[in-house]
């Protein structure tokens, strides 16, 4: 069993002699979308311009022209950055959660960052992430609180990844599943637990979030390796399969 005062105070010693270096890989991680939801923050239109534009919408003579073009653009970003994510976010994500989880046991490491994007392992993770994005976004259409559930069962994913790419998209849904089995209202917790560092943060024109970014991903990396190794104990899975030596 674990609890939130073991795994941050685990995470600040490993912070004591990683801190600059983590706060580099959390940059990223923030950066290609895997650390972080993506605001809207150009989403609220005036009511008044909305009732002008039904005004002039439908004339005789009405020119659509610049409003289709604004659509286009809008649209060719939006798939830019989702191509963005897939192509190069899930990688990065991958090895960004690989840097931490080889922290924790004393393996400071940046170059890990890229491990994701070798030959053998590139297209097992993208695939293995996508597989993992489309889930939880097929359960958010249901209802919020299936597709928060669900983001919980498969928050492992990336760390699994980290310890075998290729160890197979439904395997590691799978997995995922058995380890947070029992955990997820608790993982939940944990997360409202940083909810002061970030108003905190926030204070400094939110610029103060990102020096709490190190702090997060070096816990969550610290749950991982615990509820990894419930996983091994509980024979969920083997040392072979997360491609690790048994210690025995």
């Amino acid at each position: 069993m674990w609890t939130r005062e073991l795994i941050k105070t685990r995470a600040k010693e490993v912070l004591k002699l990683t801190y600059w270096k983590a706060f580099v890989i959390s940059l990223v991680l923030v950066l290609v979308g895997g650390d972080s939801g993506i605001g809207t923050s150009g989403s609220n239109i005036r009511g008044s311009r909305s009732h002008q534009m039904r005004g002039f919408i439908g004339q005789p003579g009405y020119d659509y022209e610049p409003y289709f073009n604004v659509t286009l653009f809008i649209i060719i970003i939006i798939t830019a950055v989702l191509l963005f994510r897939i192509l190069v976010g899930y990688a990065l994500e991958v090895g960004g959660r690989r840097f931490f989880k080889q922290a924790a046991q004393t393996d400071v490491n940046m170059g890990y960052l890229g491990s994701a994007f070798k030959r053998e392992s590139y297209t097992a993770v993208t695939l293995t992430m996508l597989y993992k994005g489309v889930l939880i976004f097929l359960w958010s259409l249901l209802l919020i609180i299936p597709g928060v559930i669900k983001s919980y069962a498969y928050s492992m994913v990336p760390y699994i990844l980290a310890d075998n790419p290729n160890i197979g998209y439904s395997r590691a849904i799978q997995l995922s599943n058995q380890m947070t089995d029992g955990h997820k209202f608790d993982m939940w917790v944990l997360d409202l637990s940083f909810i002061g560092w970030y108003l905190l943060g926030m204070l400094l024109f939110y610029v103060g979030v990102l020096f709490v970014k190190p702090y997060e991903n070096a816990t969550k990396a610290e749950l991982y390796l615990i509820l990894r190794q419930n996983a091994l104990d509980n024979a969920y899975c083997t040392w072979d399969e997360l491609l690790m030596e048994n210690p025995i």
